[in-house]
This record gives structure tokens, sequence and C-alpha cells, in this order.
């Protein structure tokens, strides 16, 4: 079966201009027949999803994110081009690597769509910024690799509940 996705790498401050989007990529691979991952699991993925965006923002090589993202994911997104995508979430300075001190907040239910990706959304209260997330899987190679991602950061006033009200930037 051939799935015909868009491939995202996309990090920004809300607000913001429209993430940059990759064309859509012809991309075989089986549906997955995985059932969802248990919440922590989940939690797993979106983590070391944060802390590899960090790294890759603190060092400037985006390699690493790129060689342990999925197929179709590697396809469309050089080392360069992380880094340019990942420009806007780069220069808030926001540190990803706290959301490893809370567990994700969803604003839509995880889940596996029709074609087998599996999809997270949702954020983590930090103060004084919250950090937003839609990010994509794909099962490749027996695990769940990183397919879409786009991150934000949203400034919480004081008093305000930190449970993510919005849906990140740059997913609909």
């Amino acid at each position: 079966m051939t799935a015909l996705m868009p491939v995202t790498a996309s990090a920004q401050s809300a607000p913001a201009p429209a993430p940059e989007t990759a064309p859509p990529v012809a991309y075989s691979a089986p549906v997955s027949t995985q059932p969802l991952p248990d919440e922590l699991q989940r939690a797993r993925l979106i983590w070391t999803t944060m802390v590899a965006i960090q790294q890759a923002n603190e060092s400037g090589n985006y390699s690493v994110l790129r060689d342990i993202s999925s197929p179709a994911f590697q396809m469309v997104n050089d080392p360069s081009k992380l880094g340019q995508i990942f420009n806007g979430i780069r220069a808030t300075n926001i540190d990803l690597s706290n959301t490893l001190l809370l567990a994700p907040t969803y604003t839509r239910a995880p889940g596996i769509d029709n074609q087998g990706m599996m999809h997270l959304e949702g954020g983590f209260g930090l103060r004084p910024t919250a950090v937003l997330f839609s990010l994509t899987f794909q099962w490749v190679s027996n695990r769940w690799k990183l397919f879409g991602v786009s991150v934000g950061a949203r400034s919480i006033p004081s008093g305000v509940s930190p449970t993510p009200a919005a849906q990140p930037p740059g997913r609909k």
C-alpha cells in the first residue's frame, strides 16, 4: 500500500507564520497493525523527541534527530533544513528537556489513523512558557519512528491553568 502523506518538521513560537511544510512524498510502507502504545510508552516517545530536538538546538547538529526518524521524514529533511525549520523554537531559548519533569497533557485523544500513523497532540504546562506539540509516528522496523513534528512555545500568564487549550502551531 502506498501512503501519500505530507511530512512536516516545524517548530515555532506562537503566534507566528505558518510552519514550513515539506511537499507530499509517496512512501510505500506497511500499515501498522500495532495497537496504540500505553501511556508510559507514548510519554517516552514524546520525551525522547523533545530531548532530541533540544540537543539538536544546543549543538546545531540535526543529524541525529533526522537519523532516528522514519525513512519518509529523512527523505525530505536534511540536517541543514531541520536547522532552519527549528530556528524559531531555538530563538525562544526554551529548554525542551524540562518537559521530562511533567507528564504530557493531550489536547486530542492519542490514536492511530487508517494509514497506521500514530498522532500525539498536546503540551506540557511549564511556567512561564508552555511547550505545545503535535507529533506523528510511523511503525518502521518494529518501532515507532518520528514522521512529523510541530513544536511551539506559549506564554502562560500568572493565575491561568497551564493545561494547553489550543492546538500546537502548524497542525489542524
